[in-house]
């Protein structure tokens, strides 16, 4: 509560959207989440996040949210503290979300005005408004006053990306929202990113399709932990990084050769094309 009453902090508009300087994180002094990453994101960019499970993406969506404070180490969003921010839009993965909540889909979209409006006001017709075009946007005007509940995991991600819309947000992280989707489902998300490229908005994905990741983002943040590598795909995607992310977990990669797989029966004689 005492967050949204603060007045929202100005951007430096000389820094970086997002950068992260030797962010430690640990969990009951002994379990390390994040062990010294640092990086730094452009306006716009669309970034893919990959490693396996347990490498701390969510944990790094939840730093750069502000959620969650490093135990050392800074992350700032346009020059400050992600704290103080409105700008940023966090979607976890579906698995931690309420979706029994009894709430229309207009209302989940409104939730986005609320650091705009404060506490203490109610919304207006203008707020109204842009919910309505933001529903518009990702095509789900027409199930404003539906359950968000009765809709398709697909439908559910595309409300809270209209919520992002709503929000005015400018940097959106979505903790693997394609996991479960169909490939239309999927489409149809690219394409509203795409139009969230248009409007300058830095976007950070985590997902487990290595393909996907290159395919469709700028850049690609491998993890495992510590940052194994930041870059173009060609350049993060490679044999050495994928084993050193990935170990006894198994990862696949279609390449010109064929399929690299990295898993437990392959670390002892590195990678195979299958």
């Amino acid at each position: 509560m005492t967050r949204l009453l603060q007045r929202p902090v100005q951007h430096e508009e000389a820094e970086p959207v997002i950068r992260l300087a030797h962010v430690t994180v640990r969990y009951n002094s002994e379990h390390v989440a994040l062990d010294d990453v640092s990086f730094t994101l452009q306006r716009g960019e669309r970034v893919a996040v990959v490693g396996p499970n347990g490498a701390g993406k969510s944990t790094l969506f939840k730093v750069i949210a502000g959620i969650l404070r490093p135990t050392s180490g800074s992350a700032d969003v346009y020059g400050h503290a992600p704290g103080g921010h409105i700008c940023i839009a966090y979607v976890p993965q579906r698995n931690l979300v309420d979706w029994s909540f009894p709430v229309t889909v207009a209302d989940v979209v409104m939730m986005g005005r609320v650091g705009k409006l404060g506490l203490l006001r109610w919304p207006r017709r203008r707020d109204w408004e842009i919910v309505h075009e933001s529903l518009r946007l990702v095509g789900m005007e027409d199930m404003a006053d539906r359950q968000i509940g009765e809709l398709s995991g697909g439908q559910q991600q595309r409300v809270f990306i209209a919520r992002a819309l709503a929000q005015e947000a400018e940097v959106l992280l979505m903790d693997e929202p394609f996991t479960g989707l169909d490939m239309p489902s999927q489409e149809v998300l690219f394409g509203i990113l795409d139009r969230l490229r248009d409007r300058e908005v830095t976007v950070m994905v985590s997902t487990h399709d290595l393909n996907q990741a290159a395919d469709r983002f700028d850049r690609i943040i491998l993890l495992n932990r510590r940052l194994i590598a930041m870059g173009r795909a060609e350049e993060v995607l490679t044999e050495a990084n994928l084993l050193a992310a990935y170990g006894g977990q198994m990862a696949m990669l279609d390449t010109e050769k064929g399929t690299l797989v990295v898993s437990d029966t392959c670390c002892s004689r590195g990678m195979d094309d299958v």
